[in-house]
C-alpha cells in the first residue's frame, strides 16, 4: 500500500555520539577523508547502502549499533579527534585572515546551481560543480563567503536508457529533511521566509534552508511551502525546467529573494553584511535591482543607487554563445515589476533598460540577463583567457567605439577543488613524500608554481598507482553497466559478457560531460572502422568510458547519446567501449582517477573553460583535447596532446568534423598508444610516466580552485570592496550626476587637430616625437576627460595592435573657440609599421576604467587623412 504522508524519523544519538550529528551536517565531510572514514566505521554496510551520505547513514544504523559505539573508547577517541579538527578548521585563522590590506568583510556568491556532493543533488553540470568548488576553496582559504541558490525538489534529473538506447528522465522527490540541510529559523523558532510580490496581488513565499559548506553558509530558497498556491509551490521544482515565466520566477527568486535571504541570515546570526556581491552567470542578475531598491528606500535616487550597487558587484559570464544566455520577452518582464508587482518603487522602464539589447545586432524586444548583469556590475570576467577574449567580442556592442580587447571584461581561469577530486590513493602517495599537512595545504591553498616533490616518487610507485586506479574504475564500470542493462530489461543470462568488460591493463580513455551538440560526443564515431581497429588492436588496444546527460528538451542531444550507446552495444566492441548513464559527482570521482587519457573535442572556441580535464590531470591523467578553454592557455606537450582544429571561417561543419576526427585518430594511432605500451629498460613505460610526472608537478598547481579563489579575492573582490566603501551616498549622487552631465555634453566633444614633430613618414627606433592635439570639450572641463595618445604596430588594414596608451596634458587655457591644446611625447618603441591616433575619454576617480561609460571621441576621417598618422 502507498503511504498518504511521508515523515522523516530522526535517530536519537546517545550523548557520547552527539558530535556525529554536527559532523554529518557540515559538508566538509565530502572532502575530508578522516571524517568519511569515521562514518564508514560506524557501519560499513549501511555506509555503502546510504550512498556514503552521513545523514542517511545515521537514519539507518540500528540503535543497538549506536549503543555499542557509545561504549567503544577507541571509536570515541577518533570521534573526539575528528570533531576537534572540525572546530579548529571552523575557527582558526587561514590564508584570508593573514592577508594585509582591507579585504571585504563578506562576499555574497549567487549561483543557480551548486555541486557540493552527490548527497545534495542541486547541480546539472560544470556551472554547478564550479560553484561548489568555489565555496569549498573559499572555506579552505577562510574567505567570508555566503552562498545563495535555490533548493530544487527534483534536482536536475536522473538518467537511464531504454532498451534501444534512448535517454529517459526520472525526477525523484527530494525531502529537505533527509538532506544535509537545516531550516534557517527566526528567534522565536519559526522557519525564516522571504516573499516576492506577483501580479494580481499574489505572493511567492520561500523558506530558507542552510547547508554548511565548511566555513561557508549556503542559503537555498524553497518555494514548496503551504502558504503558496500550487503554481508558486512549483517554482523551485526542477533545475532548468519549465517555460519562460517559470524560469523568470526562478531567477527573480534567486536574485531578489536571495538578497532578502542574505539580509535575514545576517540579522539572525550576526554574520557580517556582504560588501561584494558576486553573480555567477546571469541567472541571479536581479540581485542588483533589489539592492538598488534597498538604497532607494534609504533616500538615494535611482541613478545614484545604481552607481553604488555597481561598485560592489562582480559578474562572471560562463557562456561563449548568445544562445546560452537566458532572454525573456520584454512584456513578460515588465508585467512582473512595477506598482502591482515586485519592486513597486522603481519605474518599470528603468528596469527594462538595464536588460534590453539596445546595440547593433541586438533584439530590442528581448530582456537579456547577461546584459543586465554587465550593466549592474563594475567588474566582470570570463572563465579562461580565451573565453575572456570571446566574451569581449560577444558583448562589444555594449561599448561602441572601442576595440573588443578594451571591453572591460577580464578573465579568471577556473580551477577545481583538489581535496574533492583527488583520489585518496593519489593523496596518500603525495603525503608519503611531504607529509599529510603539507600535502593538504598544497591541494587546498596552493600558492607554489610547481610541486617539485613529485620528481622524487619512484616510477614503479606511480605506475602501480595508475594500475590500481584503473582496476578500481573497471570494477565500478562493470557494476554500473550491470545495473544499467538490468534497467534496460536484460536478464541475467544476457549479462555474462560484463565480467570481461574493460581490462585494467589497457589504455583507458574517458569522455564525460553534458551533451550539447558543440561538445561533439560522437566525433569519435566519425570513422567507425578506424575506431574499431583502435579498440581491438592486438598489441595496443584502447578502451573508452563515456558518460553524459542531454538536456530533457534537447532531442538532438538525446540522438547523440543513442548513437553512442548503439555503437557501444555492438557485441564486437562492448567489452572495449561503454556508456554509463546518470553521470554525476559520485561517478566522476571514480572516473577521473581511473582514466589514462581525458578526451575533450568541442567546437573551438565554444568551451568556456572545461574543468573536467583539470580534475583528471590532478590524478595523473593526461589530456587529449582541442585547444579550447583552459587547455588553450596551459597546454604544453609535456602535459598531453592538442587535437589540431579546422576552425577557419570558411570551413564547412561536416568537413571540419572529418578533419578533426582524422587528427584524433592519427594522434591515438601514431603517438599516444605507442607511448603507453612502449617499455623502457626498467620494464615500465618511461616516457609515459615522465608525462604523468610533469602533469602532476607543473600543471597540478595551476588548476587548483584555491588559486582561482585567491585571484578573485586579489583582482576582483578587494577592488570591488574598496569601490563599495568609496561610494557613500554623496559620492554615488556625485558620480550619477557627473555621468548624466557628461553624456549630455558628449556630442560637443571632438578632436580638431593632430600634429607631430615628425618630418617624414619614417623614423628610427627609440625616437621620441612631440605630439600636439587640439580638442573641443564643449560644456566639459579638462578634469572631466582624459586625452590619450594610442600607438603601436599596425596591421595590413592600419589597425593598431597591442596598443600603448599615454595620457596627454593640457597646455594653457581654452582659445577663443573653446578649444584646448594637449601635448605629450610619442615614443617609437617598436620597429616595423607603426601607427598612432588620439582619443578623448571621460575621466572620474570613481570609474573602474575610462572605457566604463562607453563614450569616446576620436579624430574624424578627414582629420586622419590630413594628419598622416601612419609611419612605415
Amino acid at each position: 500500500m502507498k503511504a498518504i504522508r511521508r515523515l522523516t524519523v530522526r535517530p536519537v544519538l546517545p550523548d557520547p555520539l552527539r558530535p556525529l550529528s554536527d559532523l554529518a551536517r557540515n559538508l566538509r565531510w565530502s572532502w575530508h577523508p578522516e571524517t568519511r572514514d569515521l562514518f564508514q566505521s560506524v557501519d560499513p554496510e549501511c555506509w555503502t547502502a546510504s550512498g556514503r551520505d552521513p545523514v542517511r547513514l545515521l537514519g539507518t544504523v540500528p540503535p543497538a549499533r549506536l549503543a555499542e559505539l557509545a561504549e567503544d573508547r577507541r571509536f570515541l577517541r577518533r570521534l573526539t579527534a575528528v570533531a576537534d579538527d572540525l572546530d579548529h578548521y571552523m575557527s582558526g585563522e587561514r590564508w584570508y585572515q593573514a592577508q594585509s590590506g582591507r579585504l571585504p568583510a563578506a562576499v555574497a556568491y549567487f549561483s543557480p546551481e551548486f555541486g557540493i556532493t552527490a548527497a545534495l543533488p542541486q547541480y546539472s553540470g560544470g556551472l554547478g560543480i564550479l560553484a561548489g568548488d568555489h565555496l569549498k576553496a573559499a572555506s579552505d582559504l577562510g574567505v567570508p563567503l555566503v552562498g545563495v541558490g535555490l533548493l530544487y525538489r527534483h534536482g536536475y534529473f536522473r538518467q537511464s536508457l531504454s532498451r534501444d538506447g534512448w535517454q529517459q528522465e526520472h525526477y525523484p522527490v527530494l525531502d529537505p529533511h533527509e538532506l544535509p540541510l537545516a531550516p534557517l529559523k527566526e528567534a522565536d523558532g519559526t522557519p525564516a521566509h522571504v516573499a516576492l510580490a506577483l501580479p494580481g496581488g499574489r505572493e511567492l513565499r520561500a523558506r530558507v534552508w542552510l547547508a554548511q559548506v565548511g566555513r561557508v553558509p549556503l542559503l537555498l530558497l524553497d518555494s514548496d511551502v503551504e502558504e503558496n498556491d500550487p503554481g508558486e509551490r512549483g517554482v523551485t521544482d526542477r533545475l532548468y525546467g519549465g517555460g519562460s515565466e517559470h524560469r523568470l520566477l526562478q531567477e527573480m527568486l534567486l536574485g531578489i529573494g536571495g538578497v532578502r535571504a542574505v539580509r535575514t541570515y545576517c540579522r539572525l546570526t550576526g554574520h557580517a553584511a556582504p560588501e561584494v556581491f558576486h553573480t555567477n552567470e546571469g541567472h541571479a542578475g536581479f540581485l542588483g535591482l533589489e539592492r538598488i531598491a534597498e538604497l532607494c528606500d534609504e533616500g538615494l535616487e535611482f541613478g545614484a543607487a545604481l552607481e553604488a550597487v555597481r561598485a560592489g558587484t562582480v559578474f562572471t559570464t560562463h557562456t561563449p554563445v548568445p544562445a546560452g544566455i537566458d532572454r525573456f520577452d520584454r512584456e513578460l518582464v515588465g508585467r512582473h515589476f512595477g506598482p502591482d508587482s515586485e519592486l513597486p518603487r522603481i519605474d518599470v522602464e528603468r528596469v527594462l533598460r538595464l536588460g534590453m539589447e539596445t546595440y547593433p545586432g541586438g533584439e530590442p524586444n528581448l530582456f537579456n540577463m547577461a546584459v543586465m548583469g554587465l550593466r549592474l556590475a563594475q567588474r566582470a570576467n570570463g572563465v579562461s583567457l580565451l573565453h575572456g577574449g570571446v566574451s569581449r567580442g560577444m558583448f562589444a556592442g555594449l561599448w561602441p567605439g572601442f576595440d573588443a580587447e578594451e571591453v572591460p571584461i577580464t578573465s579568471v581561469t577556473n580551477g577545481v577543488h583538489a581535496p574533492t577530486w583527488v583520489a585518496p590513493e593519489v593523496f596518500r602517495l603525495g603525503a608519503r613524500q611531504i607529509g599529510v599537512q603539507r600535502a593538504e595545504d598544497a591541494l587546498a591553498v596552493g600558492g607554489s608554481d610547481r610541486w617539485d616533490s613529485v620528481a622524487d616518487i619512484p616510477d614503479q610507485d606511480i605506475w602501480e598507482l595508475r594500475r590500481t586506479l584503473r582496476a578500481q574504475l573497471v570494477e565500478e564500470v562493470r557494476e554500473r553497466l550491470r545495473a544499467s542493462w538490468r534497467q534496460r530489461g536484460a536478464g541475467t543470462a544476457e549479462l555474462g559478457w560484463i565480467d570481461d568488460a574493460l581490462d585494467p591493463d589497457v589504455l583507458t580513455i574517458g569522455f564525460a560531460r553534458r551533451v550539447p551538440s558543440y561538445k561533439r560526443l560522437t566525433l569519435m564515431l566519425r570513422d567507425r572502422d578506424r575506431l574499431m581497429e583502435l579498440l581491438l588492436h592486438p598489441e595496443r588496444p584502447i578502451q573508452i568510458v563515456v558518460a553524459g546527460k542531454a538536456h530533457p528538451a534537447d532531442d538532438g542531444g538525446k540522438r547523440l547519446v543513442q548513437e553512442l550507446v548503439r555503437f557501444a552495444d555492438d557485441p564486437r566492441v562492448r567489452h572495449r567501449i561503454v556508456f554509463l548513464p546518470d553521470y554525476g559527482m559520485a561517478m566522476a570521482q571514480k572516473l577521473y582517477p581511473g582514466c589514462d587519457i581525458w578526451l575533450n573535442n568541442p567546437l573551438r572556441p565554444l568551451e568556456a573553460c572545461g574543468t573536467s580535464g583539470m580534475k583528471a590531470a590532478l590524478n595523473g591523467c593526461l589530456n587529449l583535447s582541442v585547444l579550447d578553454g583552459w587547455w588553450d592557455e596551459w597546454y604544453q606537450p609535456d602535459f598531453g596532446w592538442a587535437i589540431p582544429t579546422a576552425d577557419g571561417a570558411g570551413t564547412d561543419p561536416d568537413r571540419r568534423d572529418a578533419i578533426e576526427a582524422n587528427a584524433l585518430y592519427d594522434l591515438l594511432e601514431q603517438r599516444i598508444t605507442p607511448r603507453f605500451y612502449e617499455r623502457g629498460a626498467s620494464g615500465l613505460p618511461d616516457r609515459w610516466l615522465e608525462m604523468v610526472r610533469r602533469t602532476l608537478s607543473l600543471l597540478g598547481p595551476k588548476v587548483l580552485a584555491g588559486r582561482m579563489v585567491r585571484e578573485y579575492v586579489e583582482r576582483l573582490y578587494a577592488p570591488a570592496a574598496e569601490a563599495h566603501r568609496a561610494m557613500d551616498p554623496d559620492s554615488a549622487r556625485g558620480l550619477a550626476e557627473w555621468k548624466a552631465r557628461v553624456r549630455a555634453a558628449w556630442p560637443g566633444v571632438s578632436v580638431d587637430h593632430v600634429e607631430t614633430s615628425a618630418a617624414s613618414a619614417s623614423a628610427e627606433l627609440g625616437t621620441t616625437l612631440g605630439l600636439r592635439v587640439r580638442v573641443k570639450l564643449g560644456d566639459l572641463a579638462p578634469e572631466d576627460v582624459e586625452v590619450q595618445a594610442v600607438s603601436g604596430r599596425v596591421d595590413s588594414e592600419d589597425r593598431i595592435t597591442d596598443a600603448a596608451k599615454v595620457p596627454l596634458k593640457p597646455v594653457g587655457g581654452p582659445d577663443l573657440e573653446g578649444r584646448w591644446v594637449y601635448e605629450g611625447p610619442l615614443a617609437l618603441d617598436r620597429t616595423g609599421p607603426f601607427g598612432y591616433t588620439v582619443r578623448v575619454l571621460p575621466a572620474h576617480r570613481l570609474l573602474a576604467s575610462g572605457v566604463e561609460t562607453g563614450l569616446v571621441a576620436v579624430p574624424s576621417g578627414d582629420l586622419v587623412e590630413a594628419a598622416g598618422l601612419l609611419m612605415r
